[in-house]
């Protein structure tokens, strides 16, 4: 019996160690792009606070700042207040604030979020847009300078202020 326990462990302890090198086969998202990089194209499948869906390219020339997030997601909810306060600080300074999620809107349940929550600020649903920012985790944000370039990304509310005013000198 303790032989068989050993071989056990043994064996697992082996398979700890073995490594992927195709990391998207293993289930986890692209590391982030490098900054300052081009940012990549955003998509959503439904947007809410805004006319026309939006994209980077007719934003151009804005300092965009894109936050991936979702509703069930208590971070994400703390992290509201603090973006709709920087979408009034920053909205006449060319600052442009987009929330974006996977979170497929079938039933209206992001829309819902959306009004309860006083999101002022445009927000896309049912969006892949994360991965190819490589957002492993949310809340995550991430600032767009004016020439399309991504400029800073991480946690919004740990230097997201401090990024936009750095993107908009």
């Amino acid at each position: 019996m303790q032989r068989m326990l050993l071989v056990l462990l043994g064996s697992l302890t082996l398979v700890g160690c073995l490594e992927t090198t195709d990391d998207t086969a293993a289930g986890t998202p692209a590391p982030p792009p490098a900054m300052p990089a081009p940012a990549p194209e955003i998509n959503a499948v439904k947007w809410y606070n805004t006319s026309a869906p939006l994209t980077l390219a007719g934003l151009r020339g804005n300092v965009v700042v894109v936050e991936f997030w979702a509703t069930w997601c208590p971070p994400c909810r703390a992290s509201i207040p603090h973006l709709i306060e920087l979408n009034q600080r920053f909205k006449d300074k060319g600052v442009v604030i987009i929330g974006l999620t996977d979170e497929d809107d079938a039933a209206a349940k992001v829309g819902a979020f959306v009004r309860e929550m006083k999101m002022n600020y445009p927000v896309g649903t049912g969006s892949t847009s994360g991965e190819a920012y490589g957002v492993q985790g949310i809340p995550t944000a991430c600032v767009i300078a004016r020439d399309g370039t991504i400029a800073w990304q991480g946690h919004p509310m740990k230097g997201l202020d401090a990024a936009i005013e750095s993107a908009l000198r």
